[in-house]
């Protein structure tokens, strides 16, 4: 009796899937390809759990106010600023529609605004901001003046705030033992606050003002809304620009994850990028518009060599050959491009850097290598 024919349905990814493994297998070259196939699959599944919260925004830790968690012990003594006791237990969803939250915004002089432009210009946890969005940040703050001895957070207290320095030394207290431990101290810059906002846990230190001065303040859904969410989407919108980029098809996925949090966006119009000759900084990926290459000869004219767009990358070759620019690169009209800085670099694109070195042939032949 003939057997009955079977048709069987792949499932959409499997042979994406399946693809990436191998390639991994390949290059890898696990003695126990078992136990690699576990560790494989298992980041996978880590990387696309859905996350109730975003774990992977990058704190400085000279600039966090609030240490791990795990020392946190209750304390009953108030500060004097008003705090909100009754937060509620659920952790904020990036994903969640809130869009139609009311846009705080706090009247400013222009004094003010030119102080806080300063005090939040280098605040790693704004690094991803867009210029709109660091508008938005600039408007939800408001300004707190604090006297000596002042406690402008408390351990065991609802997180209701996010605060940027502006002027005044600060102590970091941690309680320990049923007593006060100073394990860091703040002078005239950073941030702190934001772990109770980011994990929606009790603040986890005591800040106290040694000396007067100034802090900037955001509330708990302005943070959430425009520092949480924002890395949310900025994280989702890279890694589908980075699966685009031929050269990265070699990544896992969580290797790709890591590197799209590490991106910071730029724009340019009708302006250089890079200019030949210049020290490298790191490189670029295109994320809209179109840019356009040069090189400068000896005779000083610039040649024209090649024009790219979405998903194309540059900036690579003077970092692994440890040179100078060797071409120039400008904008055509407005261009917006992700970059990763030199450290990152080195430390994020270690599995492409022989595919990127074949594919810098282009450049080597114009600058006569």
């Amino acid at each position: 009796m003939p057997c009955a024919e079977m048709n069987f349905e792949i499932p959409e990814g499997l042979g994406d899937l399946l693809r990436d493994f191998t390639v991994s297998v390949l290059r890898e070259r696990p003695g126990n390809i078992y136990d690699f196939a576990v560790d494989y699959f298992t980041k996978i599944r880590e990387t696309r759990r859905p996350k109730s919260i975003p774990m992977y925004i990058i704190v400085d830790d000279e600039e966090a106010g609030e240490p791990d968690p795990s020392q946190f012990r209750p304390k009953t003594q108030k500060s004097k600023f008003a705090r909100r006791h009754s937060v509620s237990a659920e952790r904020y969803d990036p994903e969640a529609d809130d869009d139609d939250d009311e846009k705080v915004v706090h009247p400013k002089t222009d004094e003010q605004r030119e102080r806080l432009v300063q005090a939040v210009g280098g605040i790693l946890l704004f690094r991803s901001l867009d210029s709109d969005q660091m508008q938005d940040v600039v408007d939800a703050m408001f300004e707190k003046t604090v006297e000596p001895g002042e406690q402008v957070i408390v351990q065991g207290d609802d997180g209701d705030n996010f605060y940027v320095i502006d002027s005044g030394i600060y102590d970091v207290l941690v309680l320990v033992n049923g007593e006060n431990k100073k394990v860091h101290q703040f002078e005239n810059s950073g941030s702190f606050g934001e772990l109770a906002l980011m994990y929606n846990m009790p603040r986890s230190a005591t800040i106290v003002a040694q000396t007067k001065g100034t802090v900037w303040a955001m509330d708990r859904n302005s943070f959430r809304r425009i520092v949480l969410k924002s890395a949310f989407k900025k994280r989702k919108m890279y890694e589908e620009l980075l699966e685009n980029v031929t050269i990265l098809k070699s990544l896992e996925p969580y290797e790709r994850m890591n590197l799209a949090d590490a991106l910071v966006p730029k724009i340019y119009t009708d302006e250089a990028i890079i200019k030949q000759g210049d020290d490298a900084d790191g490189v670029y990926f295109v994320e809209t518009g179109t840019i356009r290459v040069t090189i400068t000869g000896v005779s000083g004219k610039e040649e024209e060599v090649a024009r790219k767009s979405k998903g194309a990358y540059f900036g690579e070759l003077a970092l692994l050959e440890n040179k100078p620019r060797s071409a120039n690169v400008y904008a055509e009209g407005k261009v917006k491009v992700a970059f990763l800085e030199r450290d990152s670099f080195e430390r994020l694109l270690g599995p492409c850097v022989e595919i990127m070195k074949r594919n810098s042939s282009l450049y080597q032949q114009y600058v006569g290598k």
